[in-house]
């Protein structure tokens, strides 16, 4: 593992793999990195004290929720599922289908104030969530550390900061198919995923790497370089239903018919995880979703994919395929201490 110094934070990535993009006004620092694990994971966050941020991006989980619809801290259903953190910094853009929206310190306060639909429901109670912070023994160490030399560290953009900080360490690089192709350990995986790998990559058949391509398996950004792939930006309506309000994909943001259902391609690290599938959760396992891409998508839309087209695959090639899925998945990344919860154990324990 070769460690890339940024200022003296040590990102620890795998040998020939990229620095994500930082900020220049959001520099990375171990301090601001450990505030930031404090602060995702911290009820407090919420209105009602039910939910923090790692109730729907639980490590175990891949940072996912298991739901095929996120849930507010309130109960109200949102209208799509919770997106893995996974490699987030490297992501072109965030959520399911906001172009415009690259910053993950601006991302961070959609769900602590937005009110359509309401996450975590601090709007309207941000005083009382500062004084909150500032009371508290714990933060009063982590804050000055974090951003020093300011009069008042305890503001929300130092907490967007900090949280947005500590997702970008979320990095997952160690998987038995990472071994396997960057490491040449032929080994790492099986036969049945090595000819899987094979059906993902071919134009004929699956052609999954046209959507999700590359090292990350979506599009990519980091540090002096920007990549974005496919249609429209690395948008795709894949005729997975038929679109009606609030889930019509781009168009909720460009109001043009054309980007209708078209939603933006999760990296497929650690997908045999982050099950249900698809923006709104409607295919319930990886075998759904092959079948779903074999048939063309489900639905006929105007706006379909001209990448989309019916094939063939045997139930042993449809098992070869999920087995090269399943290779994707991280284990350390499940377990790894650097993006546990600090409050389970020791300091602040009760909180929870």
């Amino acid at each position: 593992m070769a460690c890339l110094a940024g200022g003296d934070f040590e990102w620890k990535l795998p040998k020939g793999f990229p620095r994500p993009s930082v900020p220049a006004d959001n520099p990375m620092t171990r301090e601001k990195v450990e505030l930031g694990r404090y602060l995702f994971y911290d009820k407090r966050m919420s209105v009602n004290g039910k939910e923090s941020c790692g109730s729907c991006h639980r490590q175990e989980l891949a940072f996912t929720d298991g739901r095929a619809r996120a849930e507010g801290t309130t109960g109200q259903a949102h209208p799509r599922s919770a997106m893995s953190l996974v490699n987030v910094a490297y992501a072109t853009s965030l959520t399911w289908a906001n172009p415009t929206l690259e910053s993950l310190e601006e991302q961070a306060l959609t769900p602590m104030l937005g009110e359509a639909p309401i996450e975590l429901g601090l709007k309207g109670h941000e005083r009382e969530f500062l004084n909150t912070l500032r009371g508290d023994p714990v933060y009063r160490q982590l804050f000055p550390k974090a951003f020093p030399g300011e009069t008042d560290a305890y503001t929300l953009p130092n907490v967007t900061k900090a949280i947005a900080a500590f997702e970008r360490t979320i990095i997952s690089m160690r998987s038995p198919y990472d071994r396997y192709r960057w490491e040449g350990v032929s080994s790492a995986i099986s036969d049945s995923a090595k000819r899987g790998e094979l059906l993902f990559s071919s134009s004929e058949r699956g052609g999954c790497f046209q959507c999700h391509g590359g090292w990350n398996f979506s599009a990519v950004r980091f540090d002096g370089s920007r990549g974005q792939m496919g249609e429209d930006g690395g948008f795709f309506n894949t005729g997975a239903t038929a679109y009606a309000a609030p889930n019509r994909g781009l168009y909720e943001h460009t109001q043009k018919p054309e980007d209708i259902g078209k939603f933006r391609p999760p990296t497929l690290r650690n997908i045999a995880l982050t099950a249900p599938y698809m923006h709104d959760g409607s295919l319930a396992t990886l075998t759904d979703v092959i079948d779903h891409y074999a048939a063309g998508g489900r639905m006929d839309h105007p706006n379909k994919s001209r990448i989309l087209h019916s094939f063939h695959l045997t139930d042993g090639e449809k098992g070869d395929l999920i087995e090269f899925l399943k290779s994707l998945t991280d284990e350390e990344l499940l377990r790894d201490p650097r993006w546990s919860d600090p409050w389970v154990a020791g300091t602040g324990s009760e909180r929870r």
